[in-house]
């Protein structure tokens, strides 16, 4: 059935990929201007429809370029957010004033700049006139904005979800042909197996088709210990899961490598979905606080994403879970010991010559 439905949205997909595929080849010939800048921009994003591990990848950058020092800014559309135009993240900041992923990293990291703007070419100008002026610039979801033209371009697709394997919109999860990946400069296939063979590699590396210049690089998704939600006495730090019944809740893209993750680790894990950047509601809590109770077991917790907890924490409604035990998992991008020295090199190689 699914596979009909494909088949039958498939014109509707080369329409839709026709007019991006033009789209773009106007900003190649000219005929629409990408604009550049003096200073480094990275730009993180995906060819598909999100779920590929966008905010990870910036963190990592995030934590590597402070490691050097460097002055950084991220910029973002600020998908889900309730204002308009360029805001600069402050003290007042929420994930309803400038989205859920640009508060997560304004919450995390010190001494950054947080902005968000629709225009990445205005909201670049903007950050340029502030003091101190950054050092570089990373795009957040920005592989489909040509109008700014990064010095370095990194694409993501999903291991489980490859580019490579899919179709355009709406057949598909893909927002331009294939062939949009040859913008790329370094090409990272996320939520690998961490363990993942050379055979295996070898395979997909083939199916993705890289360019000469490209380099395909192969990172996996590192899970830290759950964080209490609330700052107070009743929540503690939990050595252990493997006795705990978990009711999880989320509302990310793509949910199964955390569902994966937790069912090994368990006692018996309880699932609530919701859409990608959900909105949650007074309903949705009650949802929620239900399924816990009605957990027989003593050993229970309530356990969401760090996105969720982000998008959750200034919200009124979170009070009502507040005399349960709510955690939040945080995740981290990763490699192998030789991709990691290949990306970063490559990272820290193009900051130091673009300076």
């Amino acid at each position: 059935m699914k596979l009909l439905l494909k088949i039958l949205l498939l014109p509707f997909s080369v329409l839709y990929g026709l007019i991006t595929f033009l789209r773009n080849k106007f900003y190649d010939w000219g005929l629409f201007e990408s604009e550049t800048f003096d200073i480094p921009v990275i730009c993180v994003g995906n060819i598909n429809t999100g779920g590929t591990g966008k905010s990870p990848a910036v963190e990592y950058l995030i934590r590597l370029l402070q490691k050097q020092n460097k002055y950084i800014s991220t910029l973002s559309r600020g998908y889900g957010r309730e204002t308009k135009g360029f805001i600069l993240a402050g003290n007042s900041a929420t994930a309803a004033s400038i989205g859920d992923e640009p508060f997560q990293f304004f919450r995390k990291f010190q001494n950054i700049r947080v902005a968000v703007c629709e225009d990445r070419v205005e909201g670049i100008h903007l950050l340029l006139e502030k003091q101190p002026v950054p050092e570089v610039i990373l795009l957040d979801d920005a592989f489909q904005h040509r109008s700014v033209k990064p010095g370095l371009n990194i694409l993501l697709t999903d291991y489980n979800h490859l580019y490579s394997r899919d179709w355009v919109l709406p057949a598909g999860r893909l927002r331009e042909f294939r062939c949009g990946a040859k913008r790329a400069d370094i090409i990272i296939v996320t939520k690998s197996p961490e363990n993942i063979s050379d055979a295996e590699k070898t395979k997909i590396i083939h199916s993705l088709k890289p360019q000469p210049t490209q380099c395909v690089l192969f990172s996996f998704i590192r899970y830290q210990g759950p964080q209490p939600f609330y700052e107070n006495s009743f929540q503690e730090k939990l050595p252990s899961l493997k006795d705990h019944e978990i009711v999880l809740f989320s509302g990310i893209a793509d949910p199964e490598p955390l569902i994966a993750h937790l069912k090994p680790v368990c006692k018996k894990l309880h699932t609530l979905r919701f859409s990608d950047h959900h909105s949650y509601s007074r309903k949705d809590i009650i949802t929620i606080s239900e399924k816990f109770r009605n957990i027989v077991s003593e050993n229970k917790i309530i356990l969401t994403t760090e996105k969720d907890f982000s998008r959750l924490i200034h919200q009124n409604i979170c009070n009502e879970l507040s005399d349960f035990p709510v955690y939040y998992l945080p995740v981290e991008m990763d490699f192998s010991e030789t991709d990691k020295k290949t990306f970063e090199l490559k990272i820290l190689n193009y900051v130091e010559k673009n300076q």
